[in-house]
């Protein structure tokens, strides 16, 4: 089953896996450095279906750290166009970028130089629906107003704009992980008394017109893909009920396929992240509920005969995957050799299988 064909909106996927947005945090000044194409150049030719570019900030305060991939001016455009023209020559399969605001989480130290730490220097005014603090030693969010809400949306319009002009098959927006749409949709972060907090349909207002916005540019030639929080793992955040009304927002506004995920919104929950599948069970009972649309979920979904098997039993359509990829490129074609799928191993490699 995973190397059976899907078809995403206009685009024919050739087997079940994609491989997941990664930060790198090595942009030059938001565009693409030597880094990219080494790590994106591997990926795209490692068998996987799909391959979705990191989150890449719609915004200055949007970013994460200094070193984010970044859409919104004419230098950003010109480096990812080069990128998707210079993929797009190793193989020709679609390529999605994930556009993404941080909201608190951003003005970020890279992880690998201090990790889950905010910036003393060269850092700037985070902000998110409510003036909530990521955590203990973060700084204080400003509480989007209208204006900044109104500016939200131009960004993700504008972002949205320039990937279609980069040559992107598609774009995925990250709504989960803890990250700005994110900190609208949970009433953990969210604790607003106007129109964009309280109910489930006020707290979803913001994402579902970055959703409206960004379909009238994807159409449908482009595929437009969500990543969503099936829940917070804590008491008072985001249930799957919830959840599962959300989603059927998103496909009622065009999404074609949606991304299981959950937690983020705090440091510390209580999800289990050594499990095998550990939103499988989530993606299951949101399938369960909504049919014509795309399930796909994330985590722990690199033992590829239990993949098979939950992709057979119809609990997901497709799975992003990550870390594997990172451990070894070759990963995927070494399972294929094994199942007679060597259509996926390029010509260049056959010798070495």
């Amino acid at each position: 089953m995973i190397f059976k064909n899907l078809k995403i909106s206009n685009k024919n996927l050739q087997n079940r896996i994609s491989v997941s947005p990664m930060c790198q945090y090595s942009a030059i000044n938001g565009t693409p450095s030597q880094w990219h194409y080494k790590h994106l150049g591997s990926l795209v030719c490692s068998g996987a279906s799909m391959v979705v570019l990191e989150s890449t900030a719609v915004s200055k305060v949007g970013r994460i750290t200094n070193h984010d991939l970044c859409l919104y001016n004419s230098k950003h455009l010109a480096g990812l166009k080069k990128l998707v023209k210079y993929l797009k020559s190793l193989n020709n399969i679609p390529i999605i970028i994930q556009l993404s605001h941080s909201g608190k989480k951003g003005s970020s130290h890279i992880p690998w130089v201090k990790s889950n730490s905010p910036l003393k220097k060269n850092n700037w005014t985070t902000i998110s629906s409510s003036k909530i603090k990521k955590d203990e030693f973060w700084p204080y969010p400003k509480a989007a107003n209208k204006k900044d809400i109104s500016k939200i949306l131009y960004d993700f319009e504008k972002s949205a704009l320039l990937a279609k002009q980069a040559g992107f098959d598609g774009i995925e927006i990250h709504m989960a992980h803890g990250y700005l749409i994110h900190q609208f949709l949970s009433p953990i972060s969210n604790i607003r008394k106007d129109e964009f907090g309280g109910s489930f349909l006020n707290r979803s207002s913001v994402p579902i017109s970055i959703v409206t916005k960004l379909k009238k540019i994807t159409g449908k030639k482009m595929i437009l893909g969500a990543r969503v929080t099936a829940s917070d793992h804590l008491n008072k955040g985001i249930k799957l009920e919830e959840s599962i009304n959300f989603i059927k927002l998103l496909k009622r506004k065009g999404v074609n396929y949606v991304c299981i995920s959950s937690g983020g919104i705090k440091t510390k929950t209580k999800l289990n992240t050594k499990k095998k599948g550990i939103r499988v069970s989530f993606a299951k009972k949101i399938k369960k509920q909504i049919s014509n649309l795309v399930i796909a979920t994330t985590g722990n979904l690199s033992d590829l005969k239990y993949l098979d098997r939950i992709l057979k039993n119809k609990f997901i359509d497709l799975a992003f995957i990550g870390r594997p990829f990172l451990k070894n490129p070759n990963w995927l074609m070494n399972y294929a050799l094994k199942n007679g799928e060597i259509k996926i191993i390029p010509n260049q490699y056959l010798r070495a299988f």
